[in-house]
This record gives C-alpha cells, structure tokens and sequence, in this order.
C-alpha cells in the first residue's frame, strides 16, 4: 500500500488543460533533449508517467519508453495519445512496482517523487530505480527545493502562483517534512473559484543524495534546469542526476 494520494478522473481529466504551460515548446524541448541525450540507444522508464505529457512527445522522438503510474484514470487519458504498443504502461506504485527489462535511464519529472509521504518509501523508489538500471545507467529526478527560506517566524505559507485564473501557496508541516499545495482555480470566464489541494513530502538535495548512495547509485551532476544552468544555493528547483556504476 502506497502513501500517494491517487488522481481522481475528474483529477485526470482536467490535468492538461491546467498544465499548458508545462507542455510548451519551451519546456518541453529541453526536458526531451536532455532525456533522450541521456537515455541513448537504450530504454527509458518514466516514473508516475501520468497523462503522458513527457513520455508521449519523447516516444515520439524514437526514444523506446515504458511507464508506471498509480492512477488508472490519468492512464487513460495517456491512452487516448498512444497506443500500448508504442508506450506500455503498468498500473502501480513507483516504490514497489517493477517492469522486464533493463534501461538506460530512469526518471522522475514535475516533483513527483513528493508524491511518496514517508522518507522509507521516497527510499524504495531509489531502489526500485536501480533495480531497473543497467550498470551505468542514471536516475533523473526534477524536484523543487523547498522553500523554507520564505518562511518568516510566525508565517505558514508561501504563495506560488497568484494570477488571474489561479491563486496558489504552500503551507507547512516542519517537523513531518510534508508541505500541502493549496489551489483555488476559477472555472471559465468570471466563475467561482475551485479548491483542491495535495499533499507532499519535500526533501532536500543533500537527503535525496543519502537515498541514492543506499540504493548503490552516486551523485553525476546537480543543475538548475533543463537546459544545463548551473544549481546555486538560490536555485528554486534542481535536475538531479545518479549513476549506476558500471
């Protein structure tokens, strides 16, 4: 059983229309690259693949993908882009859950790896990564740092996006290490605001570092994004890569 809190089908069906910006050329474009330079001419495995908004366009590029993903109904809309065939995908946990094969590269994109609430299956999910890989192989994970530095005595929250369709922040459980995300999203032109919120366990640099070397995997490279900028103590998120030795 996994701590996740699993994406409803009206989670699902909403997702891509709320994440547009997500799917840019300019986002996109530099994650696929950066993947697919990694990946080689070997197989990646996407982590909590959900709609498909990385794994379908990286197919695309001819870059042979396999998925996990927890929730059947974010599935389904993946399967409305691709055929199982081209992209398969297996329905589970990303701690546990294994596929055949080996690959050139694991990865785990938009934070997702929060997802998991407690340090001992943030662990797993190191591990299963390795499991997959191929001696030398590399685990990619995007995470966002947390963003404490924001947090004056007293103060709970720390807004994110304050905009005209959507208003976002960040409230904090210090001792557990879980932040939740609360959203209010307006629906169409001039209508009432939707709340919906998730909860995710943060984890820094230096802790996800530890996961790694448990699982047998060492530190390649820290950057800031995608396209290669380096990672600075003011880096609101960073591109983590580990290796399997050969």
């Amino acid at each position: 059983m996994t701590s996740s809190e699993l994406w409803t089908r009206a989670n699902a069906e909403r997702y891509d229309a709320e994440e547009t910006d997500m799917s840019s050329s300019s986002v996109l474009g530099p994650t696929l690259g950066f993947l697919a330079e990694l990946t080689g001419d070997g197989r990646a495995l996407e982590f909590a693949i959900g709609t498909g908004r990385v794994g379908v366009p990286l197919r695309e590029r001819g870059v042979p993908v396999v998925g996990i993903e927890l929730s059947e109904p974010m599935v389904a809309v993946l399967r409305r882009k691709i055929d199982e065939d081209m992209l398969p995908v297996t329905v589970g946990d990303m701690a546990t859950t294994t596929v055949p094969g080996e690959f050139t590269l694991v990865y785990l994109v938009y934070n997702t790896i929060s997802n998991l609430l407690t340090q001992d299956e943030q662990v797993e999910c190191f591990r299963n990564a390795a499991c997959h890989l191929a001696p030398g192989g590399r685990f990619v994970i995007e995470l966002g740092v947390p963003p404490l530095r924001f947090l004056p005595p007293g103060q709970v929250a720390v807004p994110f996006d304050v905009s005209a369709r959507h208003l976002g922040f960040d409230t904090f459980d210090l001792v557990e290490q879980i932040l939740v995300s609360h959203h209010f999203t307006r629906d169409g032109d001039g209508g009432a605001y939707r709340r919906d919120n998730s909860r995710h366990r943060y984890a820094w640099p230096a802790e996800l570092d530890l996961m790694a070397r448990i699982a047998g995997l060492e530190l390649e490279r820290r950057l800031a994004d995608w396209d290669g900028s380096p990672f600075t103590q003011d880096s609101p998120k960073h591109i983590s890569v580990w290796r399997k030795p050969a």
